[in-house]
């Protein structure tokens, strides 16, 4: 007898639970990820009716992977760009929402009597909310077009960001089991090192690497490549101490960065959706139904906590952000849920042995209940607004708007904040890379050398001196590259109060490239004569091959801004943010009846109060349209207004198809190539194509016609059918044949 391994018996049941449960809750309009919650609790080892898992340690492994490539796909709608992009209002919302959550989470579990540890895990699970849901429920109530959301998915990528540092600090404080204050700091330095570090390199290398074999790359080999890229990423997180789930992230937010994105999140959304799925079945396996029941009063006291606690906690900062009352209100409401990462955090917990068993099912069991409420809470929001608005004084409403107004005034940089920006960008960058290479330098390529090569003092000089000259472009661009020009001369020519500051900026940036000089030398030899003499050299050769070391930094600096702002140019928009407009990009489907027409037939600026600031035709971009300029099926219409105006035009570009077309329509499968016989007594007899009502009568076209032995292929409207004539027609099969009548 065959004998089959556990682990397939095991995911066959897992996938054909996940294939029943997604069904049914396909069908009854609910998230996919509460029905694998569900597969997940029938196939646990705590519901005995039907066949359970039999081997969970596979299935942790499974679930791993499914976090990992979860966390590549949440890495790859990223982007570091986005983040910078986001602005201060959706940063200041994020982390003010953070703040606050994190503070009730650990208060409701004290106050509960729960552990110190279980309190502070209570507190990052209802940190974060959901990136998943929030954007399903917004496709299903159609406001994504809609001020607010362009908000909270701002939020959502610094919680993202969030998240991951939570990560970070818990494994550090679950493995301590203490809140020291020296090892976080330690935590965040590494952790925000290897950030940096990571994506200064893979930006330069990635896209580099993508460019150069994009001839070789159909889409086998592209998901091959990126999949492997994402685990090499995995295996070099887990090599420096941090989680596989971190890793993914970083590498996907770096294939964010390259033109392939799109491509790259269409090919691996398959593999993820598989993975992802086993990894929220075995969310649902550690579920105790039991816990639940006894456990009730604090999933509800949660709940209310999660809810509310998010509410006031993002509309307070988004108010604080300069935000009007409706998009904080509507802001609020939509962040009202904990999701994907919030299991992760559990996971870590429970992998960990550092929380209780009940905390990981209730974090599942408030998930699933803020799930069902999300929907119904954004279409409550605007209502609760008004609400809100009849009920607040009005002192305090005209407050908050004279607030928003005033904080959406456009800010200005003086020379100095632009200087010191710049210099603390320098700075760090040129910092980690410098680090970066007397690493690599002292802890691989000196053993290599004197290993393999050279042995001895040779060896070791050898490898100095080629550390050295990697690092000397970097040492040129940390201590001498001119930064800010015109800001500097600014600066500068205020003699009495700026040249002291200034002098003292540069001698810090020379003192920082000697010092990196020297740590790297004394990691070869301890004496000081040497690293002095070493240090003498170096800095001398700067000063020398200044121009040749600013032409090679400059082709490597150039190098990495294209790579940077590549998918930028590729698919580059206009920015046009005045007052209470917001841009929204708009699809041209098929059946509108904008298609085909000019702008100036439109007049959708005279009649909706909307501006078509860009269409985007396949990879032909038409900034400020002109006026003579036609929409074509699946163009892509940048359009800027208010909520309202958007609202409107929104309905005219998706396009509605008329009673009297639906009545007449038929599906796309009634459509057949068949032949007719003609004879004298067939309706159509003696008739021309164009007079026989053949397009009319049967929705079909006439593309051919066999007489006397001779084909005629696309036959002109003008020729008549005779006796005998065979017909050939694409039409509704259901009706070709009544020609033959």
């Amino acid at each position: 007898m065959i004998h089959l391994p556990v682990l397939i018996t095991d995911l066959g049941l897992i996938l054909a639970a996940a294939g029943v449960t997604t069904l049914l809750f396909k069908r009854i309009k609910q998230p996919l990820v509460l029905g694998y919650i569900l597969a997940g609790l029938l196939v646990g080892p705590h519901v005995k009716f039907i066949p359970t898992v039999t081997d969970n340690e596979s299935i942790h492994i499974w679930a791993e992977i499914g976090v990992i490539f979860l966390l590549f796909s949440l890495g790859l709608e990223f982007s570091f760009k986005k983040l910078v992009k986001v602005g201060g209002s959706a940063s200041i919302t994020a982390i003010v929402e953070v703040v606050f959550m994190l503070l009730i989470g650990f208060v409701a579990g004290l106050a509960m009597g729960w552990s110190t540890m279980d309190s502070i895990f209570l507190g990052g699970i209802l940190s974060v909310s959901s990136t998943t849901i929030i954007i399903r429920a917004f496709e299903e109530l159609g406001v994504k077009h809609k001020k607010f959301a362009g908000l909270v998915f701002g939020v959502l990528i610094v919680e993202d960001l969030v998240a991951i540092l939570l990560l970070v600090l818990l494994s550090t404080l679950a493995v301590s089991q203490q809140f020291a204050g020296a090892e976080m700091l330690i935590s965040i330095l590494k952790l925000c090192f290897f950030l940096v570090l990571w994506f200064i390199g893979g930006i330069f290398l990635v896209p580099t690497f993508l460019k150069a074999t994009k001839k070789l790359m159909n889409d086998e080999t592209m998901l091959v490549v990126s999949i492997a890229l994402c685990l090499l990423m995995v295996l070099l997180a887990v090599k420096v101490g941090f989680s596989p789930a971190l890793g993914a992230f970083i590498m996907g937010s770096i294939l964010a960065e390259t033109t392939q994105a799109e491509r790259i999140e269409h090919l691996t959304k398959s593999v993820k959706d598989l993975f992802a799925a086993i990894f929220f079945v075995s969310v649902g396996m550690l579920i105790d139904p039991g816990i639940l029941v006894d456990y009730a009063v604090p999933i509800l006291v949660i709940t209310l906590a999660t809810v509310f606690g998010k509410f006031l906690s993002s509309g307070l900062g988004a108010l604080v952000s300069g935000q009007p009352l409706k998009t904080s209100v509507q802001t609020g409401l939509s962040l009202a849920q904990i999701g994907e990462f919030s299991f992760i955090i559990a996971t870590l917990g429970v992998t960990l042995k550092v929380t209780s068993d009940f905390l990981y099912p209730i974090a599942v069991a408030v998930s699933a209940i803020t799930t069902f409420t999300t929907p119904y809470l954004i279409k409550f929001s605007e209502p609760f607004y008004l609400f809100l608005e009849r009920r607040l004084p009005k002192k305090w409403v005209e407050g908050i708007n004279r607030y928003s107004s005033s904080t959406a005034g456009i800010t200005t940089l003086s020379d100095w904040k632009t200087l010191l920006k710049s210099y603390t960008f320098n700075i760090i960058i040129h910092s980690v890379i410098l680090i970066a290479i007397v690493f690599l330098g002292s802890k691989y390529l000196q053993p290599f050398i004197t290993q393999n090569l050279i042995n001895g003092n040779n060896g070791i000089i050898i490898s100095l001196v080629v550390t050295l000259f990697i690092m000397t472009p970097f040492l040129w661009a940390l201590a001498i590259r001119r930064i800010e020009r015109k800001a500097y001369s600014h600066l500068w020519l205020n003699k009495k109060y700026t040249r002291g500051p200034l002098v003292a900026l540069e001698v810090l940036r020379i003192a920082l490239a000697i010092f990196f000089v020297g740590i790297l030398i004394y990691q070869f030899y301890s004496t000081w004569v040497s690293i002095v003499v070493a240090i003498a050299l170096i800095v001398s050769c700067m000063f020398v091959f200044s121009r040749r070391l600013q032409g090679f930094y400059n082709k490597l600096e150039s190098r990495f801004l294209l790579n940077l702002n590549a998918r930028e140019a590729q698919n580059a928009q206009p920015e046009i943010l005045p007052w209470d407009t917001h841009l929204v990009e708009l699809t041209v489907a098929p059946e509108s009846t904008l298609v085909g027409k000019t702008l100036i037939d439109l007049s959708v600026r005279e009649k909706y109060g909307v501006n078509i600031a860009l269409i985007e035709r396949g990879k032909i971009m038409i900034p400020t349209p002109g006026r003579d300029e036609r929409l074509y099926p699946n163009d892509k219409v940048l359009v800027i207004g208010t909520d309202d105006q958007l609202a409107a035009v929104k309905e005219l570009f998706e396009g509605s198809i008329d009673d009297h077309v639906h009545e007449a329509s038929f599906p796309k499968e009634d459509m057949a190539l068949q032949k007719i016989v003609i004879n004298s007594s067939s309706p159509v007899y003696g008739q021309t194509i164009r007079n026989s009502g053949i397009r009319e009568m049967t929705q079909g076209l006439v593309v051919g016609i066999e007489r006397n032995g001779e084909r005629i292929l696309n036959p002109d409207s003008t020729l008549t059918f005779e006796n005998g004539d065979i017909v050939w027609i694409v039409g509704n099969n259901k009706k070709v044949p009544d020609l033959l009548k």
